[in-house]
């Protein structure tokens, strides 16, 4: 790994080749700011469609930030132009100082992307593929073998190591795809849904690779359709919706805006749900809502107007049919900030977190 202290590169060009190396400049030398990532203002069009409408947020090195929001919010533009897939219409973004426009190169070699679909050759085996990215991102010749072979053993290939990728299934191309990523070593990794066809063993692997990284210096954008996986990794969130930055903060701060307890009744009906809330909206320190048959309520106090809201309706001849009480969750978060729930997910064997759209 790159230790704590991230360094900038620098090229030395020989007779055939050129070859990257790093300069023991520490982080303070490679940029300003203590910010790995700095963007002002982006924006982006795909024609009609304002994919960016001026978004801002920076993400301080050696540290989790992710990115939510629902389908089409814009995360995987915002992800495309950090990664100089794409270039932004106007606005500013830099990677470790250097300008994604006018550094392109440069940035480059400083980061590691895994899309939301797995980009590696099917024809060519596990290892073969993590040796052609060693050579492409110019890891020294004799380092190319040494390290495909930890990432294979790392992420659970070792045994598949020198099939054909077409050959895996689709959870071991995911796992690949990451691993190919991190075969240079990058301070700075893109994470495009990365636990997307992965059974929940294979994810929570996976997690703990996130934190080892970030451990060691490496600074993580995440983009996640699991709000629980943001909630577990992230050290910071940017809720993103329509292009626009509507929340910026860390997940414990989000959910404490909304009140320390969240109760959920079910009413047996939505007229009955719908009854319920006009019954109770008179409550100084509570929020009520109704998602179908089911009453919400959200309070800093919660035993209290819990005690109120049962007195209230029972007083209106409703009775609940069922009743849970628990603590706010990023489900609520994302629920308030955007109007829309996250959708149901099927996770694989029956188990995981809940998922959000993807962008």
């Amino acid at each position: 790994m790159i230790p704590g202290s991230l360094r900038r590169f620098k090229y030395s060009d020989g007779p055939a080749e050129k070859h990257l190396t790093y300069s023991k400049d520490l982080w303070k030398d490679t940029c300003v700011s203590d910010s790995a990532i700095v963007v002002e203002g982006l924006t982006k069009r795909f024609g009609e469609v304002v994919a960016l409408d001026g978004i801002d947020f920076q993400v301080p090195a050696g540290s989790v930030y992710g990115l939510l929001g629902p389908n089409g919010a814009g995360k995987t533009t915002a992800v495309r132009i950090l990664a100089t897939v794409i270039a932004p219409d106007g606005g500013r973004a830099e990677v470790l100082g250097h300008d994604v426009r006018r550094e392109a190169e440069a940035v480059r070699y400083l980061i590691g992307l895994a899309g939301q679909n797995a980009a590696v050759d099917p024809n060519l085996t596990g290892r073969e593929n993590l040796r052609l990215v060693g050579r492409l991102t110019q890891l020294p010749s004799r380092d190319i073998e040494s390290r495909s072979g930890e990432i294979l053993e790392r992420f659970g290939l070792a045994d598949a190591a020198d099939r054909p990728v077409r050959t895996y299934s689709g959870g071991m191309r995911r796992r690949l795809d990451v691993g190919a990523a991190l075969v240079h070593r990058p301070p700075v990794l893109f994470l495009d849904e990365p636990t997307t066809g992965l059974d929940p063993e294979g994810r929570n692997e996976l997690w703990d690779v996130i934190r080892e990284l970030v451990a060691d210096g490496t600074t993580v954008l995440l983009t996640t359709q699991y709000l629980e996986e943001a909630d577990r990794l992230a050290d910071r969130i940017v809720v993103v919706d329509k292009g626009r930055v509507i929340a910026d903060d860390t997940p414990a701060a989000m959910k404490a805006q909304l009140g320390n307890t969240v109760t959920e009744l079910g009413m047996g009906s939505d007229r009955e749900a719908s009854r319920g809330e006009a019954l109770i909206s008179g409550l100084a320190d509570g929020r009520a809502e109704t998602d179908g048959p089911t009453l919400r309520i959200t309070s800093g106090d919660g035993a209290r107007v819990l005690i109120e809201v049962l007195r209230a309706l029972d007083a209106g001849g409703i009775t609940p049919s069922t009743m849970t009480v628990r603590e706010p969750s990023l489900d609520d978060v994302f629920l308030a900030l955007t109007g829309h729930h996250v959708e149901a997910a099927a996770p694989p064997n029956g188990g995981g977190p809940t998922k959000a759209g993807a962008a």
